[in-house]
């Protein structure tokens, strides 16, 4: 059990789900997950807002007898050649966490993974939320179909072993979440007649407006979510907070609602300013984008820079304007340690399903 699940459990909050004594997973069983990638904070929901776009990840999981050799993880696409193909693999030791935590004995049985990775890893996109979220739902699926735990055990534990829930809840649920808990020792308050259950974490689960549009510039840097995180500042000032707070309320509407809003509801106090001597090329790029009247924002800590629009002129002209700005010289193109960035710009969709399996037998 990683660190993280183990303390809250010490906190006294055990996971609401578990097995009866002597579950085992289910050999010669497969499980295929597909999990969305996601982009999160979305201007001013730092750690609460997250938004599900329509490419990501596979990863295909079995059980078979224990081997010798242990287990075994293939990759291909993002992370093939320097990520590890053995039981140390992210993917691998997330289920068995799953398993540990849940109380399921998986002594003497070997994992074997297969994992399609098009998360762009280090970009803001949620790609260690998509590898946790991909793991905990195959775990789910490798166990006996009536003892398996609901999606909501499944953001649960993601929740935890990430440490926030603004990635996973989107690439668990799809769609535009927001999420809170987590905070202190205390349990997340529980709708009313609802038991709490044991439940850290909590999210809440909106359709985004049929005309929202996502853009995204992927630069080919990366910058660590530790690194971004290091350089927001202790204490802001009262006004500060208190626009924040007023801009994120007003993003919910616009994103739902009114996407004509979306210009001025992304607007962001709290975290984007801070880190934009990190990525110096993002933020040119988010501020010629602003200037321009297009709602423009750094995807999770970054640098990935997304930009959300309505559909039809609006899109096709931030789009446009976006390729424009990422191809050209200037400042959208100079890295952090002087170095010339490149980008990538699609369209990817919105995602509404969240993650996905389907289980299968195996081939003996």
């Amino acid at each position: 059990m990683s660190a993280g699940v183990a303390e809250r459990a010490a906190a006294g909050l055990p996971l609401a789900f578990s097995v009866p004594r002597g579950t085992t997973p289910r050999i010669g069983v497969g499980a295929s997950v597909h999990v969305p990638a996601t982009s999160a904070n979305l201007g001013p929901g730092f750690d609460a807002l997250g938004l599900a776009l329509a490419y990501g990840d596979e990863l295909v999981a079995s059980v078979t007898a224990g081997s010798p050799v242990g287990d075994a993880v293939l990759i291909s696409g993002e992370g093939e050649g320097c990520l590890p193909t053995d039981g140390s693999h992210l993917a691998a030791r997330t289920i068995r966490e799953a398993w540990d935590a849940w109380g399921v004995d998986h002594s003497g049985v070997a994992l074997s993974l297969s994992a399609t990775n098009r998360t762009p890893h280090g970009r803001g996109q949620g790609s260690s939320a998509a590898v946790i979220v991909a793991a905990l739902t195959a775990a789910a699926a490798l166990l006996p179909e009536e003892l398996r735990p609901s999606r909501d055990d499944v953001f649960e534990l993601a929740a935890r072993i990430e440490g926030h829930p603004d990635n996973v809840a989107p690439a668990v649920y799809g769609g535009l979440t927001i999420s809170w808990g987590g905070e202190g020792d205390a349990a997340a308050p529980a709708p009313r007649g609802e038991s709490a259950g044991g439940r850290a974490f909590r999210t809440a689960v909106l359709t985004p407006h049929e005309d929202l549009v996502a853009l995204v510039a992927i630069p080919d840097v990366k910058l660590a979510t530790a690194l971004a995180r290091g350089l927001l500042p202790e204490q802001l000032p009262h006004a500060a907070a208190a626009a924040n707070s007023g801009r994120a309320a007003l993003l919910i509407h616009a994103l739902t609602a009114a996407p004509e809003l979306l210009g001025v509801a992304t607007e962001d106090r709290l975290h984007e300013s801070f880190r934009a001597p990190a990525m110096p090329a993002s933020a040119a790029l988010i501020g010629a984008l602003r200037r321009q009247g297009f709602a423009a924002t750094v995807s999770g800590a970054g640098p990935t820079v997304l930009v959300l629009a309505r559909r039809g002129a609006e899109a096709d002209a931030a789009l446009a304007e976006l390729t424009r700005l990422s191809e050209g010289d200037g400042p959208t193109r100079i890295g952090a340690e002087g170095e010339r960035v490149s980008w990538r710009v699609l369209e990817p969709g919105l995602d509404t399903a969240g993650a996905t399996v389907n289980v299968h037998r195996v081939a003996s």
